[in-house]
């Protein structure tokens, strides 16, 4: 019986739902910003917003996985243990992108002060309110379940290719309140991108290397807490960080293409 009703296009499903549950929790966000309320109430709704994904796959659960229990799935994301040489490589390459990304921003820059945070409480905020927005309510559909289901199917790399396509599509809606038009929305969704595409081939990496959604979730943070953190122009921020995400992804797949190009999710 539980057979019959388990779906069969979990992955399409799951990116379908997560869109429909988005898009209203989004302009939730917007009607925020319109009353004028206080800014705590537009990162609150925000981050509720940011877990669409979340929300999209506890609904599916049952239909996706029959029989199980969505608790233990949870806690089998977790239970490996943390290889400390993945984690300190991972947040090496990021701190590495991130001061290349600083000095070429600085000695570019016109602007007064060249972070967007002036205070160490704002900087705390700045990363827990990153963190709640983004890494917490993402990966465990994203990563934990859609990458992982691909897996099975495909190769790491063409399965971080098809959610990295559509975890930057969900995006979408993003984009157009970012201010820009014409040809600079065109480089700005194109970087965008190749950014997220080739973030999403690194998680991948790591993720083989260390089967714990801690490893996604600390990769996805520092992404976009960097990127955050640094007063620039907006494209130029996210064309460098496309520009050296898809350098280290190249550079992955080719000192360790086994856990990219043919390594197998083992459940």
């Amino acid at each position: 019986m539980n057979r019959e009703k388990k779906l069969k296009k979990p992955v399409a499903s799951f990116i379908l739902l997560t869109n429909i549950i988005f898009l209203p929790l989004f302009f939730l966000v917007g009607a925020t910003y319109m009353l004028g309320l206080p800014t705590w109430v537009s990162d609150v709704t925000f981050c509720i917003a940011a877990w669409s994904s979340t929300f999209a796959f506890v609904l599916l659960f049952k239909r996706i996985y029959p029989g199980q229990s969505f608790i233990q799935f949870v806690k089998g994301k977790f239970e490996s243990k943390l290889k400390f040489s993945v984690i300190l490589t991972a947040n090496m390459i990021q701190a590495f992108i991130f001061l290349m990304i600083l000095f070429i921003i600085t000695n570019n820059s016109e602007v007064n002060s060249i972070f967007t945070v002036s205070s160490w409480g704002l900087l705390i905020y700045f990363f827990f309110i990153s963190l709640l927005s983004g890494p917490l309510g993402e990966e465990l559909g994203w990563r934990g379940f859609a990458q992982m289901e691909l897996q099975k199917k495909y190769s790491p790399l063409i399965a971080s290719i098809i959610i990295g396509f559509w975890w930057g599509i969900w995006h979408l809606p993003i984009w157009f309140t970012t201010g820009l038009v014409g040809n600079d929305l065109i480089k700005y969704i194109l970087f965008f991108m190749i950014a997220i595409m080739s973030t999403k081939i690194v998680m991948t990496a790591f993720y083989n290397l260390n089967q714990n959604l801690i490893i996604p979730i600390i990769i996805h943070q520092f992404f976009n807490f960097f990127i955050g953190l640094i007063n620039g122009n907006l494209i130029d921020l996210i064309m460098y960080n496309a520009i050296f995400y898809l350098v280290v992804a190249v550079l992955i797949i080719i000192i360790n293409p086994k856990n990219v190009l043919y390594g197998k999710y083992e459940e």
